[in-house]
């Protein structure tokens, strides 16, 4: 099993079903983990996890920040983001607002938190979870959400070239299909064609304990079989 016994992680949208899956081989790896989501969500969240400390905060707002910089993290994993679709011609400038906050607006927020304490300690790893349409750089009928989660996936391969020098890294992960949540299988989505969240939390564990000069900037996980 990893072991990140010596490390704080900051895990964002917890509550959700990959961050509650996260959390769980986390703390089964020993990580002091620092929850950060809303309400409902986040309060289930810290009734089954251990924490060091649990955040409520609008990540989109810049108000955020102060409060992230308080906490010193050595891991930020972030899962935070939403998903809609409308076509193209259709699509509002709004739509692209929302779209651009939840899912690259988010992450900015976070680093923004954490990232001074991580140069300062010359050591640091910041995750984010993007989707298959950014992978694929397609995403019909979601173009507005393929281009937010591409987005976050530039930022974080740009932060690595940039930071990696300092001792911080930066990775995107890459879901290669549908979660498997119950929300997915209420759409009618198929269990063969979705992707266990256990095995995507098994994958971060192995990102975040990789040793020196074994560092991985970009991971795609897939389901046994796609439609």
């Amino acid at each position: 099993m990893a072991n990140l016994s010596s490390s704080t992680v900051m895990l964002t949208g917890a509550g959700g079903a990959l961050a509650t899956a996260i959390a769980q081989e986390l703390d089964d790896a020993g990580a002091q983990m620092v929850l950060v989501g809303r309400g409902e969500a986040l309060a289930r969240a810290a009734d089954r996890i251990p924490a060091t400390e649990v955040i409520d905060v609008d990540l989109s707002d810049p108000a955020c920040v102060a409060q992230l910089k308080k906490v010193k993290v050595d891991i930020l994993v972030h899962t935070a983001g939403a998903y809609s679709m409308q076509p193209v011609q259709k699509a509002t400038t709004d739509d692209l607002r929302a779209m651009l906050d939840a899912n690259f607006l988010t992450l900015f927020h976070a680093v923004q938190g954490v990232l001074p304490n991580m140069i300062k300690n010359k050591d640091g790893i910041i995750l984010g979870v993007s989707a298959a349409q950014a992978a694929r750089n397609t995403g019909p009928g979601a173009a507005l959400y393929t281009a937010s989660k591409a987005a976050l996936g530039a930022y974080l391969n740009s932060l690595n070239d940039e930071l990696k020098s300092k001792g911080v890294r930066g990775c995107v992960l890459y879901p290669m299909g549908a979660i498997d949540t119950p929300a997915n299988r209420d759409a009618g989505m198929k269990w063969e064609t979705m992707i266990d969240p256990r095995g995507l939390a098994k994958s971060v564990a192995h990102i975040l304990t990789r040793p020196d000069r074994a560092h991985i900037t970009d991971i795609k996980v897939y389901p046994d079989e796609e439609e």
